[in-house]
């Protein structure tokens, strides 16, 4: 074997090796290639093995090596007039200096093989050229350029029937319109790049394209989605060997798990991704490590946060990757803003921003200039503030960076507020406003991703209602509490109940007039609170604490009266927030209970939530105590046992009113269509469908934990057996109550009394669940995701069990089982705030049937049930647990 075919087979081996990742094989082969071409003076032979060296050297991360082998490469190709390899050498180049961060010179050199693949008519070369074009200027935050590139890209890869390039341009499209803000796109780019990859079996781009799902769903607050998405792509990097991808997809589930706010998972994927890189001696995913520790410290350890984020600057400095020193030192500026030491803020906020300007890109020049507005607002200098902040919105809206300039709008209108401009204020944050409902209309039908982002937004609504209590228009700031709240909950039931129901429903929120009529139309006292926050300077830090309650009172006849009830004493002297009242010092005895773990939550400070809550407006309500009043809560208010307030007098509010709550006034509307659109259809008691302590399931109470069954609850049982004849019905117990079983009786039954364990899911909500007989397949639980997708007729449903009132408390209100249920189609729903003990509970729920036979309010007759079991059960755990959500009627 001649020479020149033993090198031609080694590099033939070589890319063989690189394929199936076997990087130090293929480094070894092409090595032994370089040396014969070279003794044989054979240029082009050299040059392509050089090449190859050098994406070796880029797949291992190590980008200095990589772009010596690749400049040699370039400098035999123009020396032997190569065009070809000189594009490709080009690209590779610019390839390789947009991984580190290098966007300037990514431009550069892609800039030069377009020149080339376009006139030597090399089509493929051309979109590649393009493709990397796309991708440095999304990087640099100028989406605009990069779509208009990508879409370039796609153009000749279709053209050229190049599915692999096809897939590549989908890719940089969905990441710059997740950019944009406009994830509906983002989404919708990525999984064709993911059909393409899986069509061609292409398992590294898949994985890509599960990444860049990921990036969006993570932007939009489906964490759960973005979760999914990272494990997939972690699960194809080991079966790759791809050491590098899995670190990637590590530290991507560690940056999800802190967004979360569990901290501990985050540092644990950090610290995984973090020991391969090392391992690989991968200095750049080292860098991103370190700085994704730095991030999940930010909550934890200033100190911590700030070590992590230094390692990781000098990594960024060392490997001379910009992207990565400019993300460092945004973190630092922000561990340091937290810690109230606000000159290093800005000092490494300004380094930020010089590293920005440097590398021209605008949309990092914008968020340094952000930072630098809210680390001057804590300081007090609002006229900075505004200043640094006006500069940040140009830079959003010239690089459509839509979600940055919701946030800078949203800040504006805060350093307004405090400088008295309410003028300029209004301005802002109605645009703010303006902003993300029109972000509503891009999310589409999906429900879970309009909660997840609303939540995020919240705060603009609030400085709005300040701002127009301020201007001494509190019912205008109705409007905005109103409109501020229980959105996507309201598109979705508009939705379901629209006779066009496969069409897109945004409903605008509701003016004056109408919330004038709701109140007419439910002839109820309606109740509405909105918490106010404010930063203040507490021992040398600023800190965000409760500083005020709104409360507007809409009598039946339209009256509209607002309260504003002064929160700062509460935590200014007694070192407590209205949330640590609510949550309360005091725990219950531990009693046999309908929850997965059997003990109470903690006993609220009933008194002083009355003095807070109902005193302001105690002259306002109903002397009727017959009379509905519909509490609104917010917040932690949901957590709220109104029938437990106590006055003065020790009298219990449940005493006085006969109450209800609802997650906003236009859902009040929309459960009062529901209940007509029941009323047309023939009512029929003997369809009710009555549970009572199925053969209980096993469940792990905590991740990790080995499954143990359920207590039975014999209570459960006698209440259920006891009910079932007041609605001309037969309980199901036992191994009868199988979920299969139930879920196919639940569309048809005109009332549904679950008595079971009710399980709680506070950080996703729709996995709370509540326990039935395992059948087949089944695990028993019957959770609000699947409730969610039901079609029910029921004018009722109770949930005698527990904490089944709670859930995920969002902006939107709270994502568990009652939204679930009246997504589902049901007007009224009986549902617990807490662990509900077993025989008192029993006795409260035949007392609420037996009243319902004789009184078709069931408001009343819960009330009246509450009044009956209080006198052999006086303590509030035993009666006041459950609250009626919707309609009365």
């Amino acid at each position: 074997m001649d020479s020149k075919t033993q090198a031609d087979r080694l590099m033939q081996q070589g890319l063989q090796q690189y394929q199936t990742r076997q990087f130090p094989a293929a480094l070894n082969s092409w090595q032994q290639a370089l040396q014969i071409y070279r003794a044989l003076k054979n240029r082009q032979g050299e040059g392509n093995a050089l090449g190859n060296l050098g994406a070796a050297y880029r797949s291992l991360g190590n980008y200095a090596k990589a772009i010596e082998y690749m400049q040699q490469q370039l400098a035999i190709a123009r020396e032997i007039r190569d065009r070809q390899n000189e594009g490709v050498a080009l690209g590779n180049l610019g390839g390789t200096y947009g991984s580190l961060g290098n966007d300037a010179k990514a431009i550069e050199y892609s800039q030069q093989q377009l020149a080339i693949a376009r006139e030597i008519k090399d089509r493929e070369g051309e979109g590649a050229a393009l493709g990397n074009l796309g991708a440095a200027y999304g990087s640099l935050g100028n989406n605009t350029k990069a779509i208009e590139y990508a879409q370039q890209t796609l153009a000749i890869a279709r053209e050229i029937k190049d599915r692999e390039g096809e897939g590549i341009a989908l890719g940089i499209l969905g990441i710059a319109y997740g950019s944009l803000g406009n994830y509906a796109e983002a989404i919708e780019y990525s999984q064709q790049q993911l059909a393409i990859a899986r069509e061609i079996k292409d398992r590294p781009r898949e994985g890509n394209a599960l990444g860049n799902l990921r990036a969006a769903y993570h932007s939009l607050g489906n964490y759960t989605k973005a979760i999914e998405y990272s494990q997939q792509q972690l699960a194809i990097a080991r079966e790759l060997k791809n050491r590098k991808e899995e670190g990637s997809a590590l530290g991507n589930l560690g940056v999800t798990y802190f967004h979360l706010g569990n901290y501990a998972e985050a540092i644990e994927y950090s610290q995984q991704s973090l020991a391969i890189a090392r391992e690989t001696k991968n200095r750049q995913g080292e860098g991103v490590a370190l700085s994704n520790l730095g991030l999940a410290y930010s909550s934890l350890d200033y100190t911590k946060a700030i070590e992590y984020s230094q390692q990781s600057l000098a990594i960024a400095r060392e490997t001379k990757n910009r992207r990565e020193e400019g993300n460092a030192l945004d973190i630092l500026g922000g561990a340091y803003r937290s810690m109230g030491n606000y000159a290093k803020a800005i000092e490494y906020s300004q380094q930020s921003l010089a590293v920005a300007r440097e590398t021209k890109n605008r949309r990092e020049e914008g968020n340094a200039q952000g930072n630098l507005g809210v680390t001057y607002f804590h300081l007090g200098n609002y006229t900075k503030a505004i200043e640094y902040s006006q500069q940040s919105l140009a830079i959003a809206r010239e690089t459509r960076n839509r979600p940055g300039e919701g946030w800078t709008l949203n800040n504006l209108g805060a350093a307004f507020l405090k400088v008295g401009n309410l003028t300029e204020a209004e301005k802002m944050l109605l645009n703010g406003i303006q902003f993300w409902e029109s972000m509503r209309q891009i999310l589409g039908s999906n429900d879970a991703n309009k909660i997840s982002i609303f939540e995020e937004q919240a705060r603009t609504y609030k400085l709005l209602q300040e701002v127009r209590v301020a201007q001494n228009n509190p019912i205008a700031a109705l409007e905005i509490a109103e409109r501020g709240r229980a959105r996507a909950f309201v598109d979705l039931l508009t939705q379901r109940l629209s006779s066009d129901s496969a069409n897109l429903v945004i409903a605008t929120a509701p003016s004056q007039e109408q919330i004038r009529q709701i109140a007419k139309a439910q002839n109820a006292t309606l109740v509405q609170y909105s918490i106010i926050y404010d930063v203040f300077q507490i021992q040398g830090k600023s800190e965000t604490q409760e500083s005020a309650l709104y409360v507007w009172v809409i009598q039946p006849t339209g009256e509209i009266t607002f309260r504003q009830v002064d929160l700062k004493p509460l935590w200014q002297k007694h070192n407590a927030s209205l949330t640590n009242l609510i949550v309360g010092n005091q725990e219950f005895l531990a009693v046999r209970s309908r929850s997965s773990t059997g003990f109470a939550k903690p006993q609220p400070d009933l008194p002083t939530l009355h003095q807070l809550l109902i005193d302001p407006i105690a002259s306002l309500l109903p002397k009727d105590p017959n009379a509905h009043v519909i509490f609104i809560p917010q917040g932690s208010l949901f957590q709220v046992p109104f029938p437990a307030l106590q006055d003065a007098n020790g009298t219990y509010l449940i005493e006085k009113h006969t109450i209800l709550t609802a997650p906003s006034i236009q859902v009040l509307d929309l459960t009062r269509q529901q209940r007509q659109k029941l009323v047309q259809k023939p009512a029929n008691s003997s369809n009710a469908l009555v549970l009572g302590n199925p053969t209980m399931p096993s469940v792990s109470l905590s991740p990790g934990e080995p499954k143990q069954q359920l207590s039975p609850l014999p209570g459960a049982e006698a209440e259920a057996r006891a009910i079932a004849p007041l609605l001309k019905t037969q309980a199901i117990t036992g191994a009868q109550g199988t979920k299969a079983a139930i879920v196919q009786k639940m569309p048809q039954a005109s009332i549904i009394h679950l008595a079971t364990h009710g399980l709680l899911d506070d950080v996703r909500g729709l996995g709370s669940a509540i326990a039935m007989a395992p059948s087949g397949s089944d695990d028993g639980l019957l959770t609000a995701e699947e409730i969610f997708d039901m079609k029910l007729q029921a004018s009722l449903v109770v949930l005698s069990a527990c904490n089944t009132g709670e859930g995920r408390i969002t902006g939107d209100g709270v994502i568990g089982l009652s939204r679930a249920l009246i997504s589902a189609g049901v007007p009224s729903v009986i549902v617990s705030l807490w662990s509900v003990p077993d025989a008192p509970t029993s006795e409260l729920m035949q007392s609420f049937y037996q009243n319902l036979q004789n009184n078709p309010d069931k408001a009343q007759a819960l009330r009246q049930a509450m009044l009956t079991t209080m006198k052999t059960h006086p303590q509030p755990r035993n009666w006041a647990a459950f609250t009626l959500i919707g309609e009365a009627e």
